[in-house]
């Protein structure tokens, strides 16, 4: 019998597209506006990554998580809370001690779209584990459902920044998929 697959347990949206750009209004001495903003203008505030994206909050909690996968996770802390489940003997009744990297945690998040941005460009880098991609593509992929423009704004930090950063590169950046992965994010008419 194999290791339980990770999983999304669930994944809502709180604040609204309606309430960020009421907040951008704000910031520019505009009035409340009254009609849903177009994807076009979601993608290009996102990608701006002005102030009034952090009003859009996401939470999801992953189950079956490798507790090393989940430290991966624990490491960002702006914009983002962490509620992971416990190993303490007192809680399990197993001697932590004992506790192997590979135990599976639940990992519930609850973070604002700027950290999710911020987040997707470490964990999408092929530098990062296979494992903590796999986890972070899971829940883009969730995302994706309810909020395709945010989804689209997250990419690896080589397409974020048009080169890669790393001292030593995966090579990804001499590819003919980034360079297509760079046009397509660079690019105002993306599929959303």
């Amino acid at each position: 019998m194999g290791t339980p697959a990770t999983r999304i347990e669930f994944l809502t949206v709180r604040g609204s597209w309606r309430e960020v750009a009421d907040a951008a209004r704000t910031t520019i001495g505009m009035e409340k506006g009254h009609k849903e903003p177009s994807s076009q203008w979601k993608r290009n505030l996102l990608l701006s990554e002005h102030s009034p994206i952090r009003q859009l909050v996401v939470k999801w909690k992953w189950t079956n998580l490798k507790y090393w996968v989940s430290v991966h996770f624990v490491r960002h802390k702006i914009g983002i809370e962490h509620f992971v489940s416990t190993q303490r003997t007192d809680r399990t009744g197993f001697d932590r001690d004992q506790a192997l990297q590979s135990a599976l945690v639940s990992h519930e998040c609850i973070a604002d779209a700027q950290a999710i941005i911020n987040i997707s460009r470490k964990r999408l880098c092929r530098q990062a584990s296979e494992e903590t991609r796999t986890a972070w593509t899971l829940f883009l992929d969730e995302l994706n459902k309810v909020e395709p423009e945010l989804h689209n704004a997250c990419v690896p930090e080589c397409v974020y920044r048009g080169f890669c950063p790393e001292q030593k590169s995966c090579g990804y950046v001499h590819t003919k998929a980034f360079k297509e992965m760079l046009q397509s994010y660079r690019t105002s008419e993306q599929d959303v």
